[in-house]
């Protein structure tokens, strides 16, 4: 403990007045340092105007604007191929049944007006009726051909001929029928085209 009567007493404390017009001296002089170049915080100065700061603005929103859109497009397109795999997930398997149906109903052609076998073609009727039916239900449906103008994209071109009732480029007769999943061709129709009456060949 220090000795208030001993002035040589190393431990004894020593306290000034308090000066107020000191401490605000103090104050001006922190805030003009900080506002130096000796290394205390002040703005920066990168040269850029109000100008170049706002356009440097809208570029960032138009970029942020063209990865949404972009991002919209790709998930649009993405859900698109989704529902597209779904809707013609079956076209492997009708091109495998087509020709089972086209072989029942050669053979109803075959056995034509047999009347012994007039009980079984009249089954096998009625299996290609369901087998028809079936494929509708899933949206299977045939290709019209006969009496139609000749389309690459549904008819496939076996041979031609004269005909009298049909004008040159329609179908005037059809071997195969074809069939199409939705907007999408299974197979094309297998057909004969018109060359127009030989009178005027």
């Amino acid at each position: 403990m220090s000795n208030p009567d001993n002035p040589n007493d190393p431990r004894q404390e020593t306290t000034e007045p308090f000066d107020p017009a000191t401490m605000d001296a103090a104050f001006e002089q922190d805030e003009a340092m900080e506002h130096s170049g000796d290394g205390h915080q002040q703005p920066v100065d990168d040269g850029q105007s109000p100008d170049d700061l706002k356009a440097a603005v809208e570029d960032a929103n138009r970029r942020v604007l063209m990865a949404h859109a972009e991002m919209e497009n790709l998930r649009k397109r993405m859900r698109r191929d989704y529902e597209d795999q779904l809707k013609y997930a079956t076209m492997p398997l009708l091109k495998d049944l087509l020709p089972v149906l086209d072989n029942l109903q050669r053979a109803i052609s075959a056995a034509g007006s047999n009347q012994a076998a007039a009980g079984l073609v009249e089954g096998v009727q009625m299996v290609v009726k369901q087998f028809e039916d079936t494929l509708q239900k899933h949206h299977c449906q045939p290709i019209p051909a006969e009496g139609e103008l000749f389309d690459p994209n549904y008819h496939e071109a076996i041979s031609q001929m004269p005909s009298e009732q049909y004008p040159e480029g329609v179908v005037a007769h059809q071997a195969v029928p074809g069939y199409q999943l939705h907007e999408r061709v299974v197979r094309p129709s297998q057909v004969i085209v018109s060359t127009g009456s030989q009178a005027n060949a």
